[in-house]
């Protein structure tokens, strides 16, 4: 096979290392276009798209109603500003409202964005009942975003140690640890907040005895429980929320999501009960390009384009799960397949940068997260004869590491 392109002949890897801040670690491969589950590089090059964009892409590439969707918006009005109207954001609130079980949605941009809503929310929750009541629980290998407010609270020392100090308060119990939860909860605690599937965790599924856990200590204590979605959210598991996985359901007090909701327009999303949005008064927040008219649209048509083919997620992961599971029983140092729907773990016993680059040049894209898990975020829009592809050549590259270990 040919090896991906490191840059095309206008030299756009030099104009990035020479202007752009050097705080991304990109792959040797400069992308032009896509189509469907597969992008092409700029030597047209093409490659199965299994990461999706981190879980963006939900829908592939160019997926033709889109287009035509945001084609048509872009003509008539991009954006307004929230001192005004416009026709989409109200329909939008109230899809989610449904979906979700909530009452009320503010829109921002990003996924972190969001958390700073929720984190607000919490505290101004906490500050009507005691000046004591700061602190927020989260989970250990956490991850809510890159803003202070949201590295505050993720579990990763990683991402706080460069800048510190950062907002005090934050308590991290290990996930599905329920003494360790009941220990750290307490008359001080406004919030709860953890991810139903750990994304840059590891894909980690949060046991569901311990959601109903942090509910009834959410509810004893008087402190707010969210659900971070931003990654498991939005049909991704196989249902509309992960925790619409849960029988009976757990409704959280505040949800965060984000990534797939307007199909590659920046856009992220809170819906909470009256409770928790009653903290936030005219004034309190906001944001000057959340909720605008070319992303609503596009959501709303997300939306139409999820609710058709999420019967054929959880069938869809099943299938792609089972096809791993026969490669976990042929390579010893595949520990684990995991996760739900088209949300897929595979932990590994080595560390799996070589074999992020390995499929690369079997064309594929996958993702390396905690050092040791392939992490696995195909588009929706994917086939089982696509996952054969996937499958075909995973088996390749991991007999070339096969090899390599032996010799």
């Amino acid at each position: 096979m040919t090896s991906p392109t490191a840059a095309p002949a206008h030299g756009v890897v030099d104009l990035e290392r020479d202007y752009l801040l050097q705080n991304y670690a990109r792959l040797p491969v400069t992308l032009h276009r896509g189509k469907g589950c597969y992008v092409y590089d700029t030597n047209n090059r093409r490659y199965l798209d299994l990461i999706a964009g981190i879980g963006v892409n939900a829908l592939g590439h160019a997926h033709p109603r889109i287009v035509k969707v945001m084609r048509d918006q872009l003509g008539m009005l991009v954006h307004t500003s929230n001192l005004y109207y416009h026709e989409y954001q109200g329909p939008l609130a109230k899809r989610l409202c449904e979906m979700s079980g909530l009452q009320r949605v503010f829109f921002g941009n990003s996924g972190t964005e969001v958390t700073e809503a929720a984190i607000k929310m919490m505290h101004s929750h906490g500050n009507r009942i005691s000046a004591a009541k700061h602190e927020v629980i989260a989970l250990d290998h956490s991850f809510h975003g890159r803003t202070i407010g949201s590295i505050s609270i993720t579990g990763q020392p990683k991402y706080r140690k460069d800048f510190e100090p950062v907002m005090p308060g934050a308590k991290w119990v290990p996930a599905g640890d329920l003494a360790a939860l009941e220990a750290a909860v307490s008359e001080n605690t406004c919030g709860i907040i953890f991810e139903l599937v750990q994304g840059e965790g590891g894909v980690n599924p949060v046991p569901f005895e311990f959601a109903r856990k942090a509910r009834e200590l959410a509810d004893r204590y008087d402190a707010l429980l969210c659900f971070d979605e931003i990654q498991c959210g939005l049909g991704r598991t196989g249902t509309y929320f992960a925790y619409q996985l849960m029988d009976p359901v757990v409704l959280p007090d505040i949800m965060v999501t984000a990534k797939p909701l307007a199909a590659g327009i920046p856009l992220g999303a809170i819906a909470a009960n009256e409770r928790a949005a009653s903290t936030i008064a005219p004034g309190m927040h906001g944001s000057t390009f959340g909720g605008g008219p070319l992303a609503c649209r596009t959501a709303l048509e997300f939306l139409d384009i999820l609710d058709e083919i999420l019967p054929t997620i959880s069938d869809l992961g099943a299938y792609f799960r089972a096809r791993l599971t026969e490669l976990a029983k042929r390579y010893s140092f595949i520990r684990e397949i995991r996760g739900y729907g088209l949300m897929i773990g595979i932990d590994m016993t080595m560390p799996c940068k070589q074999i992020v680059l390995d499929a690369l040049e079997e064309g594929l894209l996958v993702n390396c997260t905690q050092n040791t898990v392939l992490r696995l975020l195909p588009p929706y829009i994917i086939t089982e004869q696509d996952i054969d592809r996937a499958i075909e050549g995973l088996d390749r590259v991991f007999a070339k590491e096969a090899k390599r270990a032996e010799g």
